[in-house]
């Protein structure tokens, strides 16, 4: 299960909500299977709809 603070913290040279959403496809491409959104993203340009888009981001991306 990929928490979201667990890869923030992962990841912690991220600098947009766009690099987190990549962020969050490519741990899906890589075989996670649930994604938990236990906290916001801090970025200025994170969108009020946050955790729909990174549901989408995640849920829709190729597994291998």
């Amino acid at each position: 299960m990929l928490w979201l603070s667990e890869l923030l913290i992962q990841n912690y040279g991220l600098e947009s909500f766009a690099a987190l959403t990549e962020a969050v496809k490519a741990r899906a491409r890589d075989g996670e299977m649930f994604l938990r959104m236990d906290v916001r993203p801090p970025f200025p340009d994170t969108p009020e709809d946050w955790e729909e888009r990174l549901e989408a981001a995640f849920s829709t991306a190729p597994r291998r």
